[in-house]
């Protein structure tokens, strides 16, 4: 089992790996966001047409889960959620760092001859996919409560009513657990492949599974953002 530097602070413990992981996903995605919006042409060309079409796709995404006018407001955020997610599943593939150590680091809580992951992808973590999960449902909520406080306890107060509250618990469990163990996987069988195979052996099946993880981390950005739109919009039908 391999382990992630970690620092104290408060007395809260904080995960660097987790940390530097995401603040490069965040820039990466902010730094595709500016180039291809500077110097805008009317015919989209290079990157431009790339984001123009990643926006158009987000945009399909909403309509399938709101009325035209609603869709709208909702694009920037699914935009960005699919971005985010999308960036920080594939960092793992090609940026995977890890290391044993030579030395113990008290500070950062490495003891001698660990297996430490410097870098991966931050979805790879269950804390990062359930925290996304679990601010889109609460988010839900914030939707429900204004769309009718009326309709939103009334909901919760039938026959089904525990059945609901079940179920309101199980989706952003789902939701985050979902993203995290496709991920999780994806990458633990390519460290096992990279650092305890034969490269003759497993360097073709390495190549083939990178491929289908860049294919896997596609799809996960996709569904969890159509289920977060999915939830969001049920709330607004109550």
């Amino acid at each position: 089992m391999e382990t992630t530097p970690k620092v104290e602070f408060l007395n809260m413990t904080f995960d660097l790996t987790i940390i530097i992981g995401t603040v490069v996903t965040c820039l990466i995605v902010f730094l595709i966001s500016v180039l291809a919006t500077r110097g805008r042409n009317r015919v989209p060309k290079g990157l431009q047409n790339l984001v123009e079409m990643g926006i158009d796709f987000v945009r399909g995404i909403t309509r399938m889960a709101y009325d035209s006018k609603t869709a709208d407001k909702y694009v920037v955020f699914s935009y960005t959620l699919f971005m985010f997610i999308l960036v920080a599943n594939q960092l793992g593939i090609f940026l995977m760092v890890t290391m044993n150590a030579d030395q113990p680091l008290p500070g950062l809580g490495i003891a001698e001859g660990d297996h430490v992951a410097w870098f991966k992808s931050p979805t790879a973590d269950l804390s990062v996919t359930l925290a996304m999960a679990i601010a889109v449902a609460l988010y839900t909520h914030i939707v429900g409560i204004r769309s009718g406080l009326k309709n939103y306890l009334g909901h919760y107060l039938t026959p089904l009513g525990p059945i609901h509250l079940i179920e309101e618990f199980s989706k952003p469990l789902t939701h985050g657990m979902r993203l995290w163990a496709n991920i999780f996987a994806g990458e633990i069988l390519i460290t096992i492949m990279i650092t305890e195979g034969s490269p003759l052996i497993t360097g073709l099946p390495v190549i083939v599974w990178m491929g289908f993880s860049l294919f896997v981390g596609a799809i996960q950005a996709y569904i969890f953002t159509v289920l977060a739109n999915v939830y969001i919009s049920q709330k607004m039908a109550h």
